[in-house]
C-alpha cells in the first residue's frame, strides 16, 4: 500500500509504503526504464548491482526488492525516518547541526564512501540530498542513497562525464578530464561547508557563475558563518578542495590522518 510521494527527481519518483501484513515500513523508487527515447535498463541495473553491496555495509541504504513493469523497474528500499540531511543544513539556527554533530555524521560518510571506493565505485552525486539519516537528527545514522549516477572505475577504462550537482561538481567534472576517486573527495568537502554553515561555498547568482566559481577555486571562510567552526574542521576542507584531483588525499588517508576535526569522532 503506497502512502504518499515524498522524492520526485528527473527520471524517478520515490514512496513511502506499508507491507500490509507486518506494517513495515519501506522507500519505493520507481524508475522509468525509458528516457528521452533511450533505453536506460542496463543503467538502472548498474545501480542495483551497486545497491545489492548494501547488506556488506551499514552506511549504504538497504536493497530488499526489486519489480519491474513494462515502463519502470520499482527498487524497493529501506526507509530512513530521519529524512535528508539537507533539511537540518537550511534550518533555523537552533534545529541545526553542531559541529560535534557533523563531526559524527561526516565520519560515517566518510566510512560509507572508503566501502564504494575499496570496490572501486565513485558515487558522483554526493550532496545533503543524497544522505539520509535513520532517525531524526540529531541522533540518527547516515545512509548513502542515489547510486543512478554511479559508476564503476578501472585502470582500462577512462570516465569523462558532466555529471552531478552544479554546487558540488569537481572541477574536473566541469573541465571533462576523468573522473576518479578524488571526484567524490571534493564532493565531501563541499559538503563538509554546507553542513557546518548552511551554505554552499561555490554559489553564484547563476549556474555559470557557480561553474566559474569551481574552476576557479573561488570561495573562502567568512568570519560570520565560521565563528563557531574549529581550525580542524577548516584544514579538513582545505584538504579536499583541491583543484588538481592527484593531489586530493583519497579516502583511506583522510581517514587516518590526524586531522582532530574526525578523530574526534568514535
Amino acid at each position: 500500500m503506497f502512502i504518499y510521494l515524498f522524492r520526485r527527481g528527473k527520471f524517478a519518483v520515490v514512496k513511502k509504503c506499508r507491507r500490509k501484513s507486518s506494517g513495515q515500513e519501506y522507500a519505493a523508487k520507481f524508475i522509468r526504464k525509458r528516457r528521452k527515447g533511450q533505453d536506460c535498463r542496463e543503467t538502472i541495473l548498474q545501480e542495483i548491482r551497486i545497491l545489492e553491496m548494501s547488506a556488506e555495509h551499514g552506511r549504504l541504504i538497504d536493497l530488499y526488492e526489486v519489480f519491474e513493469t513494462h515502463a519502470e523497474m520499482v527498487l524497493v528500499l529501506q526507509y530512513a525516518a530521519g529524512g535528508e540531511i539537507f533539511d537540518h543544513c537550511v534550518t533555523e539556527e537552533d534545529d541545526c547541526f553542531k559541529e560535534r554533530d557533523v563531526v559524527r555524521l561526516m565520519r560515517q560518510i566518510l566510512e560509507g564512501v572508503s566501502f564504494l571506493h575499496e570496490r572501486n565505485v565513485i558515487h558522483l552525486d554526493l550532496k545533503p540530498q543524497n544522505i539520509l539519516l535513520t532517525k531524526p537528527a540529531p541522533c540518527g545514522d547516515i545512509k548513502l542513497v542515489d547510486f543512478g549516477l554511479a559508476r564503476r572505475v578501472n585502470v582500462h577504462e577512462e570516465i569523462r562525464e558532466i555529471v552531478g550537482t552544479p554546487d558540488y561538481v569537481a572541477p574536473e567534472v566541469l573541465s571533462f578530464e576523468p573522473l576518479s576517486t578524488a571526484t567524490d573527495m571534493w564532493s565531501i568537502g563541499v559538503l563538509a561547508y554546507v553542513m557546518l554553515t548552511g551554505h554552499s561555498p561555490f554559489l553564484g547568482d547563476s549556474k555559470q557563475e557557480t561553474f566559474l566559481n569551481i574552476s576557479t577555486l573561488n570561495y573562502d571562510f567568512p568570519e560570520e558563518l565560521f565563528l563557531d567552526v574549529s581550525a580542524d574542521a577548516q584544514d579538513f576542507m582545505k584538504s579536499l578542495l583541491i583543484k588538481e584531483p592527484e593531489w586530493v588525499l583519497d579516502i583511506g588517508d583522510v581517514i587516518s590522518r590526524d586531522y582532530g576535526f574526525i578523530c574526534t569522532c568514535t
